[in-house]
């Protein structure tokens, strides 16, 4: 079965021909770094007119890029939230079109679950379980109980910022360039984080749940306390990049691994593009080695079609298709517990 993904979430427009859910012919997606990099953000406005400009030649180069035409394809899929509604409503009705004019079925696939699908795309291991699922992103942090492919519990989420979200407001107050996380990385590897004494917040209704905004608010506050002299001075940089990532990734260490010993999994799946972060990538697997580990490739851990079209294909063999005239775009949506 050819699939036919298409995402278009936040700001990157991506469209993916995917066979039988594993099979990656091809994989399309255009960037607006450019285009937001100015703000330090995503501003919805412009991401729309983007996705309005590139949408239909991404698609058009995915297709001749997997060798097939419009007529090929046996199923479409589309992210339909969560995201910006302005993004998803383009991407949902571009896949609606296609759909109608072409009399294919199509499915709607939720853009977080279909993160915890992608490393699965990356390995022919097989997947014990139930397993954790840890969702690392600019716009999700979760933990999440994965008792089957689309079939989740949902343990945690942020309660303010996401993780993503935080070294991107943290690389803002350092005026550093949009997107922060790679950026924060670079000049932790250098730093001291000891000099700074920083952590994540705490929430008392589920211990497992996630705080981000403090955290960020420390290290505004740590810079404005701080004179001119130092704040320039590159250690300074170096110091509260390692002290911040150290406090992140401390919090999502103990409560993944609060979460492996509650429910006895013997695998973590990775999801989102803060998990390319290889200082992350180090502490899970000397903390976690006696667990299988699925990390997903740099391509799928950033926003793509391909994970949609993968996932999708599964969501069409568990459910059938999505009904036209009710599937609507979500900025919020929960996990599908055994769907």
């Amino acid at each position: 079965m050819y699939v036919l993904g298409i995402e278009s979430t936040c700001d990157e427009t991506a469209a993916s021909v995917v066979e039988n859910g594993r099979n990656i012919l091809s994989q399309v997606v255009t960037s607006q770094i450019d285009l937001h990099n100015v703000y330090g953000g995503v501003v919805p406005e412009l991401a729309c007119r983007r996705h309005m400009e590139v949408i239909l030649p991404v698609i058009d180069e995915a297709l001749r890029s997997a060798k097939l035409s419009l007529a090929d394809i046996d199923l479409i899929a589309v992210a339909h939230g969560p995201g910006l509604i302005g993004p998803l409503f383009i991407g949902l009705q571009t896949a609606k079109g296609l759909a109608l004019a072409l009399d294919k079925p199509l499915v709607g696939v939720n853009h977080v679950e279909a993160h915890l699908y992608a490393p699965l795309m990356c390995t022919e291991k097989e997947l014990e379980f139930p397993a954790l699922g840890v969702i690392l992103s600019g716009g999700h942090t979760s933990l999440v109980e994965m008792q089957g492919i689309g079939s989740y519990k949902l343990l945690s989420q942020t309660v303010d910022d996401a993780v993503g979200e935080a070294f991107d407001k943290v690389a803002k107050l350092l005026g550093l360039p949009y997107p922060g996380g790679p950026h924060v990385e670079a000049l932790a590897k250098a730093g001291n984080p000891g000099r700074f004494a920083l952590k994540a917040g705490y929430c008392k209704e589920n211990p497992l749940n996630f705080s981000f905004s403090g955290l960020k608010t420390a290290v505004m506050y740590t810079i404005k306390k701080s004179d001119k002299d130092t704040v320039s001075h590159p250690s300074f940089r170096h110091d509260l990049c390692a002290a911040f990532q150290q406090a992140a990734f401390n919090d999502i260490m103990q409560k993944a691994e609060k979460a492996v010993r509650l429910l006895g999994v013997k695998s973590i799946l990775f999801g989102g593009g803060v998990v390319q972060n290889q200082t992350l990538r180090k502490l899970f697997a000397e903390k976690f080695n006696d667990l299988e580990l699925f990390w997903p490739s740099k391509e799928l851990s950033l926003d793509n079609a391909s994970m949609i079209a993968g996932l999708g294909y599964h969501v069409y063999q568990k459910r059938g298709p999505s009904d036209l005239t009710t599937l609507e775009a979500e900025t919020r949506m929960s996990f599908s517990l055994n769907s």
